[in-house]
């Protein structure tokens, strides 16, 4: 199956001031776009059983694809996935703390959500130049994992419930250097319905 850029749930300035339209559309209809195509063109050639797989399954189970192509399938295929779980899980009526199954889970693995926000915050401010800061799931169980690039913490068995981009084109035009900032304003933006979501199917 060839997999397809998603539509949005919301206009490309819906999300303002906290991530402005214009990064948003470069970020969604390009660099979205560009690993999309990588990847189905990579499995393409491939073949097979791997041309018919989900992406989430393609990741999990990225020790059975061929060792010459796994490189690329780990890049343009995380990256495919990391922006399909990143859009979701923002909306413009998103921010505030978490709620639900996900509120609960965070105070059991970190006491409480101040505490989740902070350390959360200070791992995506630490990734060391370009890739994607997470609360993942395993067994119900939640914690947060830093991936360089666009590996996705599938590949090793977890289950991705909620990240942000830290590459530079996810918010250099809004806040150039200042990494910091633009996490700050993503926290007003995380779509915590989205992310109970995921954690229920995971």
């Amino acid at each position: 199956m060839a997999y397809e850029l998603p539509k949005l749930d919301y206009a490309y300035d819906a999300l303002e001031p906290n991530i402005d339209a214009r990064t948003m559309e470069i970020h969604h209809s390009k660099h979205h776009q560009t690993y999309i195509t990588n990847v189905n063109g990579i499995l393409e050639k491939l073949g097979g059983d791997f041309a018919s797989m989900s992406v989430e399954d393609l990741l999990g189970n990225i020790g059975n694809v061929p060792e010459d192509v796994r490189g690329g399938v780990n890049f343009h295929g995380g990256g495919t996935d990391n922006h399909n779980i990143f859009w979701k899980t923002m909306s413009p009526n998103g921010g505030g703390d978490a709620t639900g199954a996900v509120a609960d889970s965070i105070n059991a693995s970190f006491g409480d959500f101040a505490s989740f926000k902070e350390q959360f915050s200070k791992a995506a401010t630490g990734v060391q130049g370009s890739g994607w800061c997470w609360l993942v799931s395993q067994g119900g169980e939640v914690s947060i994992k830093a991936t360089p690039n666009q590996t996705s913490p599938r590949t090793e068995g977890l289950t991705p419930i909620l990240g942000i981009d830290v590459w530079e084109h996810a918010y250099y035009l809004n806040y150039q250097n200042r990494r910091p900032d633009y996490i700050g304003a993503w926290w007003n933006v995380v779509n915590w319905d989205e992310v109970n979501t995921l954690l229920a199917g995971s």
